[in-house]
């Protein structure tokens, strides 16, 4: 199987190989002469990563909130022209589909009390009943523009 992450502005496509490992957000620190990028310890004790050996790693750039809000106005900016013209609007598809079934990392709570991942474009997608940190197996029960909600199946795959 080969999924697909689309760079901030969403329109190129970058293919994940199917042998990747684990996906996570991590912070980039100075020590020493070097930048350090930390996995998470998680990630070890899965088995995902083992210490002492080299993987090859892939940055995503993270989208800034002026980056989301010039292209938020630029799509609607061109969803309106799109209106009166009659055109279908080209604004990308959610990722995922209802019944999907997704592996997610829980990385924040919402203000109701739900876990929330983020997946390709940082497109969410809601957890209920999860806690930040949780890595979980999800279906994906529904979905709307702009998040989803998945129904956890299996915690800590």
């Amino acid at each position: 199987m080969v999924d697909y992450l689309f760079s901030s502005g969403g329109l190129r496509p970058l293919e994940i190989s199917d042998k990747l490992l684990c996906l996570f957000s991590a912070d980039v620190t100075l020590k020493g002469d070097e930048y350090v990028v930390s996995v998470p310890r998680r990630e070890i004790d899965t088995g995902s990563v083992e210490p002492g050996e080299t993987y090859r790693v892939a940055l995503i750039s993270r989208e800034t909130e002026e980056e989301s809000s010039d292209e938020q106005s630029a799509t609607t900016t061109q969803s309106s022209a799109n209106t009166n013209t009659g055109t279908v609007s080209s604004e990308p598809q959610p990722p995922v589909e209802a019944g999907e079934i997704r592996y997610v990392e829980v990385e924040d709570i919402g203000k109701q009390g739900d876990g929330i991942a983020r997946v390709e474009r940082g497109y969410v997608i809601i957890v209920p009943g999860a806690e930040i940190g949780e890595r979980v197996k999800v279906e994906i029960t529904e979905v709307k523009s702009n998040f989803a909600v998945g129904e956890i199946i299996e915690e800590e795959f």
